[in-house]
């Protein structure tokens, strides 16, 4: 029998402003209880406080009181899976609320399909190249890679592949910045971190095994000479050398006897196999370039990313690879060589290309060479694809990782637009959003009537009152409005009064809504502040002045602009306008 370590929570009472009945509390504790086993362990109160909502809508007006609650019972669950183990939570589950068992099973099936194999403990990998932050393409492998840990207790590795000091030099910080935007993406560190340029010796150790072995050979020919012998599935005249002369030729290599371009390492495979790909393909060659996170010239033969790769997965444990079907030649390339060590290969999945319209086909070396002549600020300038851009608008590392996994995996290629991540984004951020007026080109008006609703005006945080409080404004006798609105005339400045302008008055003309004319936003002339909205628009960034209501801002929050759209609240300075980031429509 598992003893269940929520029963040590008793029911809370909470005096201001409800006491909350058993039932309310048992669903949060259902809620509670299925997050954590899903998130393994480290369950959100954020989420559960979603679920909850939308289960019961009548208490959505009661959702900032409620969150005490839900963050005990949160707690509660996390701290039992710590001490029992998540099986016990599950246990749990089964025992006080089975149906809730079925979302689970049911996310499994509909978001991403079951891994092939043996998945009693799986390790996946997840390895980019340390030559710049992730982008929006990176973080779609990232997201599924992370999920499939969850669904079966495994593990990710994050492996920086990081072995081609030339063509793609890591830089230094870039380590850390992926961890970084790892934990934001995936919600959790990565289980395994490992820097393949730390294991060269190991690489070194297996191509001179595969040399003796006599399954890998020094090849001495040109490119032009290999690639004419490949084509007419002719053998290498350095392939059937003694394994004595190609030890001495790889010592050479290492020593600098033989110079850079002169030789590579390659897998014996079979100049005969149909895919041109698999004959005899390269493995290590030499490059003359500093690494900067290897001191100084320590190395001089560097493996290619497919023998790289290969004997990490190996030495690593993975059991399962996710890759785009471009790679396809990888995996069999790498099951051949897995084939001479006498290693089982992965479990392997393929996906498609995917396109986002707005971005084409991201490179971080061109995004790099454009940084340093000054066409980007920085790797989080606002109009790029990189993760550090993402972040800094505003968006939130669970819901993009949302995306992808509901996107699940296929081998079709796909295209989407930019605006179908921001409009997923924006209907699960909706609802915890709090709303602010902005005035952009504000005019100011003298009203002129008495009156109505009094001087202070109390407008919800949320317009459904998923948000608890209200912005409280004192109204003045002016106000401003956007100067586009003016020119309608009779106007409804909303949620106030009807009134028709005049020059720089305006008269009101019913405290009550009368007739149809157009509702505009407004702000109270003493209830705004100075702000500048940067937008990106293409290649280029627009910047939209206006007033930004100055109620309980806080940098870095999000607000719903009414009438504009999301964004984010960067600075606050105590001169100087406010500076506010677009995040979307």
């Amino acid at each position: 029998m598992v003893k269940c370590h929520l029963c040590s929570v008793k029911s809370i009472r909470m005096s201001e402003p409800h006491d909350w009945d058993s039932d309310i509390i048992g669903v949060i504790r259902k809620y509670a209880l299925q997050n954590a086993v899903e998130y393994d362990g480290e369950g959100r109160s954020g989420s559960v406080l979603g679920r909850l909502l939308s289960e019961r809508k009548d208490l959505r007006q009661n959702a900032r009181e409620l969150m005490v609650l839900v963050d005990v019972e949160v707690s509660a669950a996390n701290s039992m899976a710590a001490s029992q183990g998540v099986g016990a939570v599950r246990a749990e589950l089964e025992r006080s609320a089975p149906e809730a068992l079925e979302r689970e099973k049911h996310q499994k099936a509909e978001g991403l399909r079951e891994l092939p194999g043996d998945t009693s403990s799986i390790v996946l990998r997840f390895a980019p190249n340390p030559n710049g932050p992730m982008t929006i393409g990176h973080s779609r492998g990232l997201s599924i890679n992370s999920e499939y840990s969850r669904m079966y207790g495994g593990k990710v590795v994050l492996r920086f592949d990081d072995t081609d000091p030339k063509v793609k030099p890591p830089i230094i910080d870039a380590y850390d910045w992926i961890e970084r935007e790892y934990e934001w993406l995936a919600g959790k560190a990565p289980d395994i971190v490992i820097r393949a340029s730390d294991n060269m010796s190991r690489y070194l150790k297996c191509a001179e095994e595969m040399i003796a072995g006599g399954f890998g050979y020094v090849c001495r020919c040109s490119v032009e000479d290999f690639k004419r012998m490949r084509e007419e599935m002719k053998d290498c005249p350095c392939r059937d050398r003694l394994v004595s002369d190609t030890l001495s030729d790889w010592e050479a290599m290492n020593s600098g006897e033989i110079t850079e371009g002169d030789a590579v390492v390659r897998v014996k495979t079979a100049m005969a196999l149909p895919n041109p790909a698999l004959r005899d393909w390269p493995a290590l060659r030499i490059l003359d370039a500093p690494h900067p996170a290897v001191d100084g010239a320590q190395y001089r033969v560097w493996p290619l990313l497919d023998f790289q790769s290969a004997i990490d997965d190996h030495d690593q444990g993975v059991t399962h690879i996710i890759r785009g079907k471009d790679l396809m030649d990888s995996t069999r390339k790498q099951t051949l060589l897995y084939e001479h060590f006498g290693w089982s290969y992965p479990q392997t999945l393929y996906w498609g290309r995917i396109k986002v319209h707005e971005f084409g086909k991201i490179s971080k070396s061109e995004i790099k060479a454009a940084i340093e002549k000054g066409k980007f600020e920085d790797w989080d300038d606002i109009r790029l694809p990189t993760l550090p851009a993402l972040m800094r608008r505003g968006f939130r590392g669970e819901v993009i990782r949302d995306f992808w996994i509901d996107l699940g995996i296929t081998q079709k290629d796909i295209s989407i637009s930019m605006q179908t991540i921001e409009a997923f984004h924006a209907k699960r951020i909706d609802s915890s959003t709090e709303r602010r007026s902005f005035v952009r080109d504000p005019v100011k008006l003298t009203l002129e009537g008495s009156g109505g609703p009094g001087p202070e005006l109390s407008i919800p945080k949320h317009p459904d009152g998923m948000v608890q409080g209200s912005r409280d404004w004192t109204v003045g006798g002016s106000v401003v409005v956007q100067s586009a609105d003016v020119n309608a005339g009779s106007i409804r400045l909303k949620e106030y009064a009807d009134i028709t302008v005049s020059g720089e008055s305006a008269a009101v003309d019913s405290w009550s809504r009368t007739d149809e004319r157009p509702v505009v936003q407004w702000l109270p002339l003493d209830m705004g502040r100075d702000a500048v909205l940067h937008r990106p628009e293409g290649r280029l960034i627009s910047f939209e002045s206006g007033l930004l209501e100055d109620f309980e801002l806080k940098i870095g929050e999000i607000y719903q602009l009414e009438r504009v759209g999301f964004a984010r609240l960067e600075d606050l300075p105590d001169e100087g306008p406010a500076k506010l980031i677009w995040l979307h429509s």
